[in-house]
């Protein structure tokens, strides 16, 4: 016990034994600044100071921006600049894919370049066949009621009427003399009209615009998408009156008979009629008499 106690006070007086630091003019060894210290103080200022300066660094990069510099911290603002610039990206990729599937489309329908291009009449009208043993044809006075007004109030509206009710009949694009027809087998996928130059040409349903260019060998060309998966295709026109993401009507004007490209024997309009990405006989569809 004599020897811990005795222990304790020369580690006491260690600790408060006091020293003196003095800082002198090198030249003069003039006295200039001078402090009292001890271990222990040293110690507990030495403790304190490192104590402040973890608490000033752990504020520094909890609330300043300084903390973006520091390896392995990033901030909020790059995090959410980069997850909307993630989503910009998926976004413009189905876009473009959008975009090249649409010009392979076009392309396909300007050349006319197709793998199967053996079309079965019969079986365009398979969906349109309905047993009327099936079907209770008796009208009742409220249908009658019902077509009567239908009838007044579409009598005079050509362009408003919905040509999913007609079946397969569309307009007729002109009035012309038909020279050449649908032959698949000299991939000939469309019915030639002529007519004299000029004539208006018009669109065979409502639709979208989505090519309305000059080729080279078809002249001015003109696509229209309609519904039910039907796009029709008119080459060869002087004139263009419609442009690409236009909406068109049913018997709307949309170009003018013409000679243009170099595949061209005379004024005539080269029309097709594609129905989910393959070529169809217009005529099937369109009467053309």
């Amino acid at each position: 016990m004599a020897k811990d106690r005795k222990k304790r006070k020369e580690i006491r007086r260690k600790l408060l034994h006091k020293y003196r630091l003095v800082i002198l003019n090198e030249s003069t060894f003039e006295e200039k600044i001078s402090f009292k210290l001890n271990r222990l103080n040293v110690f507990v200022t030495g403790t304190l100071f490192i104590i402040v300066l973890i608490g000033v660094t752990t504020l520094i990069i909890a609330f300043t921006p300084l903390r973006e510099y520091i390896p392995g911290y990033s901030s909020t603002r790059l995090k959410r600049q980069a997850t909307e610039l993630t989503y910009k990206t998926d976004s413009l990729v189905t876009v473009l894919n959008y975009t090249n599937r649409y010009l392979d489309n076009v392309r396909l329908v300007l050349r006319g370049d197709i793998e199967n291009n053996q079309v079965n009449r019969d079986s365009l009208f398979e969906q349109y066949k309905l047993d009327p043993s099936t079907v209770d044809l008796t009208p009742i006075r409220e249908d009658l009621l019902l077509r009567e007004e239908v009838e007044l109030e579409d009598k005079y509206n050509l362009f408003e009427r919905n040509i999913e009710n007609m079946g397969t009949l569309l307009f007729s694009p002109i009035n012309g003399t038909l020279v050449q027809a649908f032959d698949a087998k000299t991939k000939h996928y469309a019915v030639d009209l002529v007519a004299p130059k000029d004539t208006p040409v018009k669109s065979i349903a409502d639709g979208t615009v989505l090519f309305a260019e000059w080729t080279s060998e078809t002249g001015y060309v003109i696509i229209i998408e309609h519904q039910e998966g039907l796009t029709s295709v008119y080459k060869h026109n002087g004139s263009l009156s419609k442009s690409q993401g236009d909406l068109v009507k049913a018997g709307e004007v949309i170009a003018s008979i013409g000679n243009t490209g170099e595949l061209t024997t005379g004024p005539h309009l080269h029309f097709e009629l594609w129905r989910k990405g393959k070529p169809v006989d217009p005529q099937n569809y369109i009467d053309f008499n």
